[in-house]
């Protein structure tokens, strides 16, 4: 991916497609749904269509290409948002017309399970984005983050350079879609380490590729939407963990095993995610989120060591299953500037 491809972005008063690629989730909770639409017609200023899939929950693989493909060819759509993820977007690839989509590109936002569609327009050439969906980001309580909002308005509306920044909190206890006292208040916040760096003495630009950590374990396990290794040499590495909280040895085993394919030498650059540590099934402390966050960090370096000693790694950045959540391009330009301690991506 030499040249990609920025489609033309959307202004105040377009029209933007809302898909569910992955699952409808709208349709079991509304409410973080519809906070999230209103956000996207009354902050973000733009006009919001769905689909037969958007809010029905079962949907075949079929359906859901169908969706994508109307969004995409619809000439009043300015750009395509997912509602949320899910786990099931991998059966959709194979109904997808490479063609159709290569011909009328537009934006994309999603991220975790959309980490499919998301590379599967990156191999076509067109640059998507990981970050912002209408459930989570859009739909907050209380208020979107105001470097979520004022990420995910830069990606959406603007062309260019756009540098990341470090948060001095984060958010990643969640609470419950069902209780409408959920969105009475935003969520509590506790104090960022920020980011780590490691073999931060040199500067590396490339062409962006990654997503959810546990999406692309699933791709390279059904050999899809990867090209042979050395197509990726010179590009920057992102990767991220979801709620589901892969244990720290998983977390090796994926590395390890992209090591063995020789994947992991292509990147001369890795921005690795700030780990989710916290879930309704692992309802961790602080002292225990720093463990499994620790954890996380040093089976990555574990593996880095063993197959790509020299990456220039930053940890803790905030892209993914986080809050706040930065919108990164997928094969688009990021710069991650060791010396300087900067991350300046190319929206």
């Amino acid at each position: 991916m030499t040249n990609p491809l920025y489609p033309a972005k959307p202004r105040p008063g377009d029209l933007i497609a809302v898909l569910s690629p992955s699952s409808g989730l709208p349709g079991l909770f509304p409410l973080p749904y519809e906070w999230g639409i209103r956000r996207l017609q009354n902050d973000l200023g733009l006009k919001t269509v769905e689909y037969p899939t958007t809010r029905k929950m079962g949907a075949t693989p079929e359906e859901r290409a169908a969706d994508i493909h109307t969004a995409f060819t619809d000439p009043d759509v300015k750009a395509v948002i997912a509602s949320i993820g899910g786990d099931d977007q991998i059966t959709v690839l194979p109904h997808l017309d490479r063609a159709l989509l290569r011909a009328n590109p537009k934006p994309f936002f999603g991220y975790s399970d959309n980490t499919n569609l998301l590379l599967f327009l990156r191999e076509l050439g067109i640059v998507s984005y990981h970050g912002g969906s209408v459930m989570v980001e859009l739909g907050r309580p209380g208020a979107m983050h105001p470097l979520t909002a004022d990420s995910l308005r830069a990606a959406m509306f603007t062309s260019g350079e756009y540098e990341l920044t470090a948060p001095s909190a984060y958010g990643d206890v969640d609470r419950p879609w069902e209780d409408p006292h959920t969105f009475a208040s935003e969520p509590e916040m506790e104090p960022a380490d920020g980011w780590s760096w490691h073999n931060a003495d040199r500067v590396v630009e490339g062409i962006s590729w990654g997503g959810n950590l546990e999406i692309i374990s699933w791709l390279l396990m059904a050999d899809r939407a990867v090209r042979p290794v050395d197509a990726y040499t010179g590009n920057v590495l992102f990767l991220e963990t979801s709620e589901d909280m892969p244990r720290a040895e998983e977390v090796y085993r994926i590395f390890r095993n992209m090591g063995e394919r020789g994947l992991l030498r292509q990147f001369p650059a890795l921005l690795m995610g700030r780990a989710k540590s916290w879930s309704f099934q692992n309802r961790f402390d602080a002292r225990e989120k720093a463990r499994f966050r620790r954890e996380q960090r040093e089976a990555v370096l574990r593996a880095l060591g063993q197959y790509a000693p020299e990456t220039l790694v930053v940890f803790d950045v905030d892209l993914g299953h986080t809050d706040p959540q930065l919108v990164v391009p997928v094969g688009g330009r990021i710069r991650v500037d060791g010396p300087a301690r900067r991350i300046v991506v190319t929206y």
